[in-house]
């Protein structure tokens, strides 16, 4: 897909970080955008500051990526309102959970639910569309960089994201098996500056832990504020944006926005092409 002009864009966690990025990129491309987002007030404020600015082809619809029914309900409305859908991006996504073992059933199920069930909802729903309309089409799955390493974060984090980056290479080998006019690509953004972190602020009430949680170590805490250090000094949004739209034209399958963990994605392949079992993390360089 390389037109995109006058083309309808579905973008899910269209309301802050990437989201928004790639919201403002289709419009300045001069598409018709549908922003989901399950932050409602968040949602209709950037709809309306975007409106300001003069785009005016934009709807809004309050989405819980991780219900069916909801993406459906989503398709729908888009289809209703512009007739079409030429670009989708599964992009909502948040962090949480724990080690393998300790994170709650709940931590699971919101995790998975948000960043993996709400891809495959997506590809169900969406795929038919773009087939039945038989023109090109191009779909962007948000994973990470996570989805390409070992043990780099939480395991349900890290769980879906390698799901998302498998779950887009076989789409990709199943539409041009079909010799279908959609193409497909996996976003594997590394350190980017969004509110990732308290992406908790959007957790359903029915899947909020009970228990209270063990306050966090020392070390814990001083990880987590080493984290968010790192996420103000990442890359903007709109850079990704950038990259991203690149990888569209392109018809990249693998979009990536920092070339520096080649090494360790390399290292990763090599440990399992050699039954090597990887080092921990911050071990790497030593002897």
């Amino acid at each position: 897909m390389k037109e995109f002009a006058g083309k309808v864009a579905v973008i899910t966690g269209a309301a802050s970080g990437i989201g928004r990025a790639l919201t403002e990129k289709c419009l300045n491309e001069g598409m018709q955008v549908v922003m989901a987002d399950i932050e409602e007030q968040v949602l209709f404020d950037a709809a309306e500051q975007l409106r300001s600015q003069g785009h005016n082809s934009i709807l809004t619809v309050p989405t819980n990526v991780a219900i069916l029914e909801q993406i459906e309900a989503l398709c729908q409305k888009t289809v209703d309102q512009f007739g079409e859908v030429h670009l989708l991006f599964n992009n909502a996504g948040v962090g949480g959970g724990g080690n393998s073992w300790q994170a709650t059933s709940k931590d699971w199920e919101w995790v998975m639910g948000v960043n993996l069930w709400s891809v495959i909802h997506g590809l169900r729903v969406f795929v038919p569309q773009m087939i039945s309309q038989g023109d090109h089409c191009h779909i962007v799955n948000t994973a990470s960089v996570a989805g390409l390493l070992d043990g780099v974060t939480n395991a349900a984090y890290a769980v879906t994201k390698h799901g998302v980056v498998a779950l887009t290479e076989i789409l990709f080998r199943d539409l041009n098996q079909q010799n279908l006019a959609i193409g497909c690509s996996v976003l594997c953004p590394g350190i980017i500056n969004t509110n990732i972190m308290t992406s908790g602020r959007n957790r359903p009430a029915d899947l909020v832990n009970q228990e209270p949680e063990a306050p966090p170590s020392a070390d814990q805490e001083s990880a987590r504020a080493q984290f968010a250090a790192f996420l103000q000094q990442g890359m903007p949004t709109s850079q990704v944006a950038d990259i991203v739209f690149k990888g569209i034209r392109e018809e990249t399958l693998y979009i990536q926005t920092h070339d520096e963990f080649n090494e360790d994605i390399l290292n990763r392949a090599q440990n399992i092409t050699t039954a090597t079992n990887p080092l921990p993390r911050g071990l790497e360089g030593d002897e």
